[in-house]
């Protein structure tokens, strides 16, 4: 694939980080207008109340009024495990429009057989706004940004190229991070491997940013690297480590993680484009099912 890559055009890129979640939500302004993109937004989730709160979206919309901001695109980089999206709360009180890969056709319809979700759930991915396939290109004001399909953690995963700067969602973490798990329905270590080296393929000075970061060894959180310093650094994949040895590596240690502790609600909800699922009185609730993660 042939990707339309500018590094000539810089976006400004503002951080928000949860460190309920461990989450960074971006703010990404196109350079020439007050146009921008939302990108992996969080819905709070109180799991043993069973409540939801908005604190951490409020914080974005609080930031794009302040500065004036017009939302283009409100952006998922994947159907995330681990946190929940705020894309359509986001979405009623600024606009946009809700994209995510277009193989969330795929997840749709792997989770909505765990869950058993009725004829009800459509998994034709008609909840978002835009499904990207690889090479998609699409607008944020007078910016042409592009999409990259990552497969791998999941089968939808996408990476969003703004001019210089990459949205990478859990295909890579921070050079001492590594990467992301493969272990769930539909992810692939290979895939992983593959998706990891497309991104890698960037100009050298293309700014990552990560949709996760934990902080290893207690440093500082940190989120933005550089497609050269993964190279060279990464512990997982840097220094020309091959697939095999990789997909070896990410097996065994997948084998010892433990599932992410919001997945059951993560699942249902991002599935849908972040909407609460309801039972058919209409009331908000979550499945548990047993035994089938």
């Amino acid at each position: 694939m042939d990707y339309p890559i500018d590094t000539s055009l810089r976006p400004e890129v503002e951080a928000f980080f949860d460190p309920a979640t461990n989450t960074i939500s971006y703010i990404v302004k196109d350079p020439g207008s007050d146009a921008c993109a939302l990108v992996d937004t969080v819905m709070d989730f109180d799991y043993a109340a069973g409540r939801v709160t908005f604190d951490s979206a409020d914080r974005l919309i609080a930031r794009v009024r302040e500065r004036g901001l017009t939302v283009d695109w409100i952006l998922e980089t994947h159907v995330h495990a681990d946190h929940l999206s705020a894309a359509p709360y986001i979405q009623q009180q600024l606009g946009g429009k809700i994209g995510i890969g277009a193989k969330i056709t795929l997840v749709q319809d792997t989770f909505g057989k765990i869950f058993n979700e009725g004829t009800e759930f459509q998994r034709d991915g008609s909840q978002f706004d835009a499904l990207f396939e690889d090479g998609d290109t699409f607008a944020i004001g007078g910016m042409t940004a592009f999409a990259m399909h990552t497969p791998g953690h999941t089968p939808a995963c996408m990476v969003y190229v703004m001019g210089d700067a990459a949205v990478v969602g859990d295909t890579l973490f921070m050079p001492d991070g590594g990467s992301a798990r493969a272990d769930f329905p539909g992810g692939d270590a290979g895939q992983l491997y593959d998706s990891i080296q497309k991104v890698l393929s960037l100009p050298d000075e293309t700014r990552l940013l990560m949709c996760h970061d934990y902080g290893p060894g207690g440093r500082e959180i940190a989120w933005e690297t550089t497609a050269a310093e993964q190279r060279a650094a990464n512990i997982h994949v840097g220094g020309g480590r091959t697939r095999e040895d990789f997909v070896k590596f990410r097996t065994e240690r997948d084998a010892q993680l433990k599932v992410p502790g919001l997945i059951i609600p993560s699942l249902q909800v991002n599935m849908r484009a972040g909407e609460l699922p309801r039972d058919a009185d209409g009331n908000l609730v979550m499945k548990i099912p047993i035994n089938g993660l």
